[in-house]
């Protein structure tokens, strides 16, 4: 029941950050980052596997000192998926990481001194393979672009990210994706608008400190959905101050509700009424909680009365549509002789959609046995 996205994406070239292409035809990955103090490496290994459960393809650790770069050695050991340091002025720290096994730096190359200090640490990007991100942010601009434009504006912040862009232009290294975050949505969106028309390389997107996880996701979505649905955009982190789960949560949702990638089961309830049959906003929350181990793209329409609830189900994996007492089930469109009692939806549904997924699973062997 999935549709094609109709956005057409900005080309661009692929970067490898570890396993995870970024730029090009790749799918656009979702980031977070984690919110432990990093020498507290079991609790960083602890959140990372977390978010890693939730879907995210990379995730980003801030390395501020030797130490944590020494704990950074240790989290790499104990974690698979690909990890971003970020890293601010110490060039040292940067060669340190590289030599742990990092899979990209984060690290602005105007920011960490003399070219010879710079070289040092693009040559050993290059040799190691490992990528660079430049992540400009409107809250730290140089203090000369600051002055020049007396506040942050989508000029001072491309021109800000082009002077990172030239440096390892003039070093030859094109392994690098740019951000360029602001808190402002719309200052957000022309940069990356403006950005996205003088480089060919990834563009990584964020609205920075967006908030907490309501304001922050509202916020989030309306800035990164206005550039992803320009088709602007290689990769992405959802900024909230919440558990860094939720973060990657609210950017998958970003993109199923663009059509652009899916994963997980995407909700279709109604607000509700006074015509509905039952309690729809507990059941599509108990299921949502129920469901979140859920990867399998799959289209769940919960509809709580019979004025919208058949409609919704004809172009739905499943769906519900509300009656008296039982209730109308419908699987791929086509409404099922069974019908499913109100009084026990939520075990329910949830039985008939793991079953589900498990025959389709099931199908995907049998097609893979056929072709082998």
């Amino acid at each position: 029941m999935h549709q094609e996205s109709p956005i057409q994406r900005r080309k661009s070239t692929q970067i490898m950050v570890g396993n995870v292409p970024v730029g090009g035809d790749a799918p656009i990955s979702v980031q977070s980052m984690t919110n432990t103090r990093t020498t507290d490496v079991e609790a960083t290994v602890a959140q990372i596997q977390a978010i890693e459960r939730a879907g995210a393809d990379i995730v980003r650790v801030s390395v501020p000192t030797m130490e944590a770069a020494e704990a950074f050695r240790l989290i790499k050991q104990q974690t698979n998926i690909p990890l971003v340091a970020d890293i601010h002025f110490d060039y040292r720290i940067a060669l340190k990481v590289a030599e742990y096994g990092v899979d990209c730096l984060r690290i602005n190359p105007g920011n960490i001194g003399h070219e010879d200090r710079i070289r040092a640490v693009v040559d050993c990007a290059r040799d190691k393979n490992i990528p660079i991100r430049i992540g400009v942010n409107a809250g730290s601009l140089e203090r000369e672009i600051q002055e020049k434009y007396g506040e942050p504006t989508p000029a001072a912040l491309v021109e800000s990210a082009m002077r990172h862009v030239d440096i390892l232009d003039r070093l030859n290294f094109d392994q690098f994706k740019v951000s360029v975050k602001a808190s402002d949505v719309f200052l957000a969106v022309e940069s990356y608008r403006q950005l996205a028309q003088q480089i060919v390389q990834p563009l990584h997107l964020g609205i920075t400190e967006a908030g907490g996880a309501r304001a922050g996701a509202v916020k989030s979505a309306i800035g990164l959905g206005m550039l992803l649905s320009e088709g602007i955009g290689d990769t992405l982190r959802v900024s909230l101050a919440a558990d860094p789960v939720e973060e990657v949560k609210v950017g998958f949702d970003i993109l199923k509700s663009l059509r652009i990638r899916a994963r997980g089961i995407n909700f279709i309830a109604c607000p509700s009424c006074s015509r509905q049959e039952f309690d729809v906003i507990n059941t599509v929350n108990a299921l949502e909680q129920r469901l979140e181990d859920v990867i399998t793209p799959m289209d769940v329409s919960i509809i709580g009365c019979v004025v919208n609830g058949p409609g919704e189900a004809l172009v739905s994996d499943l769906g519900l549509a509300g009656s008296n007492r039982k209730s109308g089930f419908y699987i791929d469109g086509k409404r099922q002789k069974e019908r499913l009692d109100n009084t026990d939806l939520v075990n329910l549904l949830e039985t008939r959609i793991r079953q589900q997924i498990a025959m389709r699973a099931q199908r995907i062997d049998v097609k893979e046995t056929d072709v082998e």
